[in-house]
């Protein structure tokens, strides 16, 4: 892992600035690369690369190695004579710029898209070895059937369709070869798009962070293909599924809903499975988040008939077992939630640097492990993550209790740290812990895009175990990227040596 101080910004794709609906591999993710550089900033962190699904969440895929088709851009189908202005320019995204419009995205940008792969020339030489290698064709399979079924989830097909075999596979690319090859496609155009974005980046000193959820969705190819992989029923509906017990900022826990794994089953393959999954991410990216770390030793398991996360149980997972032919990999693992002695020993096991978070850190405990003067300095330091409140609304929200302890233990740490406080209102005490990050002995400091700017709650990515409009639905303006925020950045980057 990146032993040298340096700093990073959270920012997923979709958010950039653009004005066909959400963030894509165009111009204004290479104009982001420029601004991180002028800024001195060496990663960017982003979410999961896949498609999204049900809730819009990039957590809830149709494929844990597909490449989400709405990061594809126009304008760059347009220089490659696939798209004409007029193809696209006047369909309706969304009428909010700060929103990604996802039902508009749906209902649209597939059509676009289709209209490029029609004028796209399928005897390429490059994309006919794409097709060949069928790195994606398990996905390409899976969309063939799912667009013939309205997109509904595959439990919902047609008899015909809900098992998967070879014959069923091999009759669908037949039968519906030009459907099959527009999903290949998607595919092959972000990862082209993708090596030229990345390869920008390298150029301009900055690392990529990807993240890969621990979990799969019920509704995906893996699900349906490699029912064997996952705590199923014996008719493989859901037998046991993820989530996370009651606590102080949930009575009822949080249900995800997606299927527990069934580890014996991947134990006895070596983890075969899990290890291609890895590997495949790593072919996008630097550095890889892998969520939900703590599943890793004991995962909460609740029958999936509860509405709710109130009962279930612990149950053990493979622990280091999984990752002790990975420990060179750049894995940064998301140890947050449930934290017991089986969650710190798989920790020391595998040594991936783990997270800490400032807004969780100032509750009046001196023993908080995410107060920047207990860190040690193989971690990364974070102000929230894309599914914390903004800081600056979260210090809004406090009561006055509540206020009054977090600003004296801001006040303490920065004092600790030789951090001057920006002031004593929520803003100043938003600003002051900003800054903290930058300070502290983390080899990592990242700050969510909504924490430089110090937003309000109207700017959350989201909100855990809710479906919403709001989620993953956040959007910047191009003046965000100010000049001012550069400096104030690089001004921190270089005062603390990052």
């Amino acid at each position: 892992m990146e032993q040298k101080r340096c700093a990073g910004v959270l920012l997923h794709i979709t958010s950039l600035p653009s004005k066909y609906g959400v963030g894509t591999l165009g111009k204004e993710a290479f104009d982001f690369i420029d601004f991180l550089k002028k800024s001195n900033v060496s990663i960017w962190q982003v979410l999961p690369l896949v498609p999204t699904n049900y809730g819009d969440s990039p957590y809830q895929s149709v494929s844990s190695t597909a490449l989400n088709y709405y990061l594809i851009d126009f304008d760059i189908l347009r220089q490659k004579k696939l798209l004409k202005k007029e193809d696209y320019e006047n369909v309706f995204f969304g009428d909010d710029p700060l929103r990604v419009n996802y039902a508009a995205l749906f209902e649209n940008k597939t059509l676009v898209l289709r209209k490029a792969f029609h004028n796209f020339n399928k005897g390429n030489r490059n994309f006919k070895k794409f097709v060949k290698d069928a790195e994606y064709n398990d996905f390409a399979v899976f969309m063939t059937i799912k667009a013939m079924h309205e997109y509904k989830s595959w439990d919902l097909w047609d008899e015909k369709y809900k098992n998967y075999s070879e014959e069923l596979e091999k009759e669908v690319i037949e039968k519906y070869k030009d459907d099959y090859l527009f999903w290949v496609w998607t595919q092959f155009e972000f990862v082209n798009e993708w090596k030229k974005l990345k390869d920008y980046a390298k150029e301009a000193g900055i690392k990529i962070m990807g993240d890969m959820p621990i979990y799969v969705a019920y509704d995906s190819v893996e699900v349906w293909k490699h029912p064997e992989l996952f705590d199923l029923n014996p008719d493989k509906t859901k037998h046991l599924v993820a989530g996370c017990p009651p606590d102080i900022f949930s009575e009822d826990g949080q249900l995800w809903g997606n299927p527990c794994y069934n580890w014996a089953y991947q134990k006895s393959r070596g983890y075969k499975w899990w290890t291609y999954r890895i590997n495949a991410n790593f072919k996008f990216v630097d550095m890889l988040r892998i969520d939900h770390f703590r599943g890793f030793d004991r995962y909460y398991a609740i029958p999936a008939e509860n509405t709710n996360a109130k009962i279930g149980e612990w149950l053990d997972g493979p622990k280091s077992d999984l990752f002790k032919d990975k420990l060179d990999l750049n894995i940064v693992a998301e140890d947050l939630g449930v934290i017991d002695d089986g969650v710190r020993k798989l920790m020391a096991d595998t040594q991936y640097p783990g997270m800490k978070i400032l807004e969780f850190a100032f509750d009046g405990s001196l023993e908080n492990d995410h107060l920047p003067s207990n860190y040690k300095k193989n971690l990364l330091c974070y102000t929230g993550t894309h599914d914390n409140m903004p800081l600056y609304q979260y210090i809004l929200d406090l009561n006055e209790r509540e206020f009054e302890t977090f600003k004296a233990g801001v006040k303490r740490e920065a004092d600790l740290l030789g951090v001057k406080m920006h002031g004593e209102d929520a803003r100043g005490i938003e600003e002051t812990v900003v800054e903290m990050a930058f300070a502290s002995i983390a080899n990592i400091a990242i700050v969510p895009m909504q924490d430089l700017l110090c937003q309000d709650g109207s700017t959350r990515m989201n909100l855990p175990s809710t479906v919403s409009t709001d989620n993953w639905s956040y959007r910047c303006k191009k003046s965000y990227f100010s000049d001012h925020l550069s400096e104030e950045l690089k001004d921190y980057i270089k005062k603390y040596n990052r």
